[in-house]
């Protein structure tokens, strides 16, 4: 028997991927545009937005079960 998840769960998951993935670009854009006054270590940054970008996708792709 298959059993689908619920569509607000669905819609849910993919709208909370999408808020993830635009605050790592919010991160990534920052960083990268500050990168002279963020201070010694400005790729945690950069590597933090890509992170998060990645999740998010990773949410928006995957499969509610």
């Amino acid at each position: 028997m298959s059993r689908e998840a619920p569509i607000g769960l669905t819609i849910m998951e993919k709208i909370i991927g999408f808020l993830i993935i635009l605050l790592g670009f919010i991160t990534f854009y920052e960083a990268y545009i500050n990168i002279t006054s963020i201070g010694s270590e400005p790729i945690l940054f950069l590597a933090l937005g890509i992170v998060l970008i990645a999740i998010g996708v990773f949410i928006v792709i995957a499969k509610a079960e």
